[in-house]
């Protein structure tokens, strides 16, 4: 298979962007890969763990001559990164993101990139709750989502092209608007980890004996909510504070659904209580059946 691009480069080197390099080099998608990053130690390390061709600290010079450029910075780093490296992007270069936040990052980049740049941005609903370059793995796509959520002012080509090379990736890929794909993914990931960050964070501040209990005995309902809430912070900060809107929506919602359940408990209406559960139960297995659990 010949190479897809002569050479890509990653702005920011973490989890996800050194699993793109990866991925990239298992499938022979680029002739060169490079990378840059604001720490001089995550450089470092990225290039002692041969994630990509070379790491460095200057972005802009990493992004000349690329012909696809994918900023992997936290959702409220992309702005500066797309000023940063605007001045050297040569015409016909894809732009692209990994944000789980869309339209907060399509106003915060388009603004800065010139005419001529085909910015597709996107976002791999793929992760673990690790992060930093040392977390990276090729095969972290593999049958997971891509979501694109091109402008109307995007190149078709472009976006082609880009889709081919998420697949490339191992990703199954499909389109939405970014507006749509927030309000969606607040419910399906963003409204998950806030629940996760508040159940450990609330078992962290029991008291004395109870605390100490709650991590020994710590069941694997509890477990897997640990795991989520271990997840990046800077990450997952600028998540909530640039998905506001869509993030408070639906955490109204929840909110009137535990006053619901709430209520059931305490009026013993069991009823109503194996009704949702059982309701529930089949969306865990619908989730099972798509090979999305």
């Amino acid at each position: 298979m010949s190479a897809m691009f002569d050479k890509i480069a990653l702005v920011g080197i973490g989890l996800i962007g050194g699993s793109i390099a990866l991925a990239a080099r298992r499938a022979g998608l680029a002739k060169k890969i490079v990378a840059a990053t604001r720490r001089a130690e995550t450089a470092e390390t990225a290039n002692r763990l041969k994630l990509v061709d070379h790491c460095g600290t200057d972005l802009a010079a990493a992004c000349e001559d690329a012909d696809l450029v994918i900023v992997c910075t936290p959702v409220g780093a992309c702005g500066e990164a797309a000023k940063a490296i605007a001045p050297v992007l040569k015409k016909g270069c894809i732009v692209s993101d990994v944000g789980s936040v869309k339209q907060a990052v399509v106003d915060a980049m388009a603004p800065h990139l010139p005419a001529g740049v085909h910015f597709v941005p996107a976002h791999p609903v793929a992760g673990t709750e690790n992060s930093g370059p040392e977390a990276a793995f090729a095969e972290l796509f593999d049958g997971r989502w891509t979501i694109l959520t091109p402008l109307p002012e995007s190149d078709p080509k472009a976006v082609d092209r880009l889709e081919a090379f998420w697949k490339a990736l191992g990703s199954q890929v499909d389109r939405l608007d970014p507006a749509h794909h927030d309000r969606i993914l607040a419910i399906t990931s963003h409204l998950p980890h806030l629940i996760a960050y508040t159940i450990v964070g609330t078992a962290d501040d029991l008291g004395g004996h109870l605390n100490a209990e709650v991590l020994r005995f710590a069941a694997g309902g509890f477990r897997d909510f640990t795991r989520i809430a271990a997840s990046d912070p800077t990450m997952w900060r600028d998540v909530f504070l640039y998905n506001r809107d869509a993030v408070l929506e639906v955490l109204a919602r929840f909110q009137e659904d535990l006053f619901y359940l709430q209520r059931a408990i305490r009026w013993g209406e069991g009823d109503k209580l194996f009704d949702l559960f059982t309701r529930t139960r089949e969306i865990r297995r619908a989730l099972i059946h798509l090979n999305q659990a």
